[in-house]
Parts: structure tokens; C-alpha cells; sequence
């Protein structure tokens, strides 16, 4: 048995390397991606229809992400749906080109190559559009769109589209579609005990980035703030440099903490949240019919994600249970008392408003936005 597994590997090694040595590193992905990399016979056929696709395509699109094309299983990012979904609602005519797994860059890296045009298209954090577009920024402050329905409500309203886009738009970009991914949670490393109540997290030090507002808040609810650079989190968590941290379950598993953590609380504060976007310029360039079908695209594969969510989440919890982290959902009771210590209503919070809404009135509306259920449904935790 054994043996059959080693032969089995080699020959999906030996046909990745010869579809990647030939060019077709998105055929040698996409066959990978649908097991088919086993058969000299399959993959081959994979490579004859990827090329065929590219020849026949009027635009190539490239397509960059953080994230290998497995992680969806744990971390719904919805790489190769989208891929497929925007071939097939434009006939053919773009030819989507992935470069998954950090190739091109992740992050801020991203976002830059994307205003510059060097790719057309990438995903990455919301908070990375912050710099080009602050308002964007105000998904990070705490209970305004932390659930799941809340921060889908506002990011496909009108009022978002109204008061974000056209900063987003001035900067050089598109903004596709946003991916939910899961809200933020509080997870403490090994040893340490369940914060169930923001008292739970006095003398924590917690791993935050460089958000000020995430900083402001975990002192808010009785953190120690520790910035430590995403890079070196890990480390800092096993050496008790950190205390805590707060990604998502989909992200705690795909980053590889889950033998390094105890308990996992779901305090639903902020959003983990994604965002694909578009370099501006190639997209307006593109004919009407091209552009209606990348846009139709970005909505099928807004769907695949929001109904993916709870699967997600279900395998990333079930491989952290197995390695025997602890997990707490919230009354709504218990809820409250954390949005009373840190929420956004709190007054502490009135300068962050006006800077990155620009005024008291703006925000008032996308409060409401955010509060008002659309047309789609998220599961929750």
C-alpha cells in the first residue's frame, strides 16, 4: 500500500513538473486542484484545454493571491471559482492566469501591483485598501460589522458603494467583490486559560498589527496591545512574547497554529475580511459586454463564497479540536458586555469616525447600511 502511495506521488510530481516546465503552471494548479495531476491522460487533457482556452481568449487576466488553491477547504477565498466563473461568464473571451500562494506577493505587495498594472487582478485584506482609501479602514472598528450578515449588509449597500467606491476608484482601483471569511477571535496560546469576559483578558499581552484602532480596542476590553509583525507571530505566541491573537479559525488553521493554542472565544468584534480588486484602468479598457461579465462573475463567486462560510469554518475547527483547542461561542449576554467595553458607540471612538467617513452624517449611514439585511444571507458562528 505503501508503495502504491509513493509511485502515486511521484507521478503526480513528475506530471506537475512537466505541465509547469511546459508553460502551463495554471494547468499544472487547475489539474492539481481537481485531482487529475494521478493521470498522464488527465492532466494532459487538463493542459490541452487550459491552452486552448488562453489562444482563444481576446484578454489575459492574472490572477494573484496569498493563499494556495487548497486553502478554500478551511479559508474560503474562492480562487479557482472565480477563475472559472469569470472565463465562462465572458464566452471565453478573458483567460484567467493564477498566481496563487504569495508568487507575486501578498498583502500591501499586492495592492501595489494591482494600482500599478503589473497584474490585473489580486486579493488581499480589506485594511490593505486603507491606505489608498481610508474609509475602507472602518470595517476594523469594533461591533460596527463584526458579524458576518452585518459586514455583508454593508459592503454590498448602496451607501458602501456610494461612499467607498469612488475613493477606492480615485486610487487607480476596482473593487470586485469582498470575500467573508469569518469574524476575528480572541485565541490564546498553550497554557493559558478561556477569556470568556473582557476581565478574562486583564495582564494579556495580545498580538495586534498596525492597526491603531485594533490597538485601542483590546486596550479598551483590558489587553496589554503587543504589535509584533504577522511574520514573526508565531514565534512570539510559542515564546510567550504574546499572549493572544486574533485572526480568524480559517486563518489560525491555514497559518499553522493550531498546535500552539488552548482556547479560541468567538467574540465577533471585527471582521477577518477579504477583498479582490481590479487595476482600474485595464478594467475600463475592456469592451461593455467583457466588463458585464466579470462583474456577473465576481457576484456568482460572492455566492459560492457566502454559502462555503460554515463549511469552512467547520473543517478549520474540527482539525484545531483534534489538536486539542477548546472552543466558546458567546451568549448574547456575554456579547454585550464586550461591545459595552469596546463597541463603537463608546465615545472614544467619535475621532475615528469623522477621519475615516469624513463626517458624523456619513457614518450615521452606513451604520445603517450595515444593520439593514440585504439580499444575502451568511451564516454566523
Amino acid at each position: 500500500m505503501e508503495h502504491k502511495d509513493k509511485e502515486l506521488v511521484s507521478t503526480e510530481r513528475r506530471n506537475f513538473l512537466k505541465l509547469a516546465g511546459t508553460g502551463s503552471f495554471t494547468a499544472a494548479l487547475v489539474a492539481g486542484a481537481g485531482g487529475m495531476l494521478w493521470s498522464e491522460q488527465a492532466a494532459a487533457q487538463t493542459a490541452k484545454e487550459e491552452r486552448e482556452r488562453e489562444q482563444a481568449a481576446d484578454h489575459t487576466m492574472t490572477l494573484a493571491t496569498a493563499y494556495v488553491l487548497g486553502a478554500s477547504r478551511s479559508y474560503p477565498i474562492m480562487q479557482l471559482d472565480l477563475k472559472e466563473n469569470i472565463q465562462n461568464a465572458t464566452n471565453g473571451k478573458v483567460y484567467v492566469k493564477l498566481a496563487p500562494g504569495g508568487q507575486l506577493g501578498a498583502g500591501g505587495a499586492l495592492v501595489q501591483a494591482v494600482q500599478a498594472g503589473t497584474i490585473q487582478c489580486a486579493q488581499h485584506s480589506l485594511s490593505n485598501f486603507a491606505p489608498f482609501a481610508s474609509a475602507a479602514d472602518l470595517i476594523n472598528m469594533p461591533y460596527f460589522c463584526g458579524s458576518n450578515q452585518r459586514f455583508t449588509n454593508l459592503v454590498t449597500s448602496d451607501a458602501w458603494k456610494g461612499e467607498v467606491h469612488p475613493k477606492i476608484e480615485q486610487a487607480g482601483f476596482k473593487a470586485l467583490f469582498y470575500i467573508n471569511i469569518d469574524p476575528r477571535v480572541v485565541a490564546v496560546r498553550k497554557g493559558g486559560n478561556a477569556v470568556i469576559t473582557p476581565g478574562d483578558m486583564s495582564g494579556i499581552k495580545f498580538r495586534v498589527p498596525g492597526s491603531k484602532m485594533l490597538q485601542q480596542y483590546y486596550r479598551l476590553v483590558g489587553a496589554n496591545p503587543t504589535p509584533v509583525a504577522w511574520g514573526e507571530t508565531p514565534s512570539a505566541i510559542k515564546q510567550g512574547v504574546a499572549d493572544a491573537l486574533d485572526p480568524s479559525v480559517g486563518a489560525l488553521f491555514v497559518f499553522g497554529f493550531k498546535d500552539i493554542l488552548s482556547h479560541v472565544t468567538f467574540t465577533q468584534a471585527v471582521p477577518d475580511s477579504q477583498v479582490y480588486s481590479m487595476n482600474l484602468e485595464w478594467f475600463n479598457s475592456l469592451p461593455a459586454d467583457v466588463q458585464e461579465g466579470i462583474e456577473f462573475a465576481g457576484e456568482l463567486t460572492s455566492h459560492q463564497n457566502l454559502a462555503k462560510v460554515p463549511s469552512a469554518r467547520t473543517y478549520a475547527m474540527a482539525e484545531l479540536r483534534k489538536a486539542g483547542v477548546e472552543f466558546h461561542s458567546l451568549t448574547d449576554d456575554q456579547l454585550a458586555e464586550w461591545q459595552a467595553a469596546g463597541g463603537y458607540q463608546l465615545p472614544d471612538w467619535d475621532e475615528f469616525k469623522v477621519e475615516l467617513a469624513g463626517s458624523m452624517d456619513v457614518f450615521a449611514k452606513l451604520e445603517e447600511a450595515a444593520g439593514t439585511k440585504g439580499k444575502y444571507f451568511v451564516h454566523d458562528a
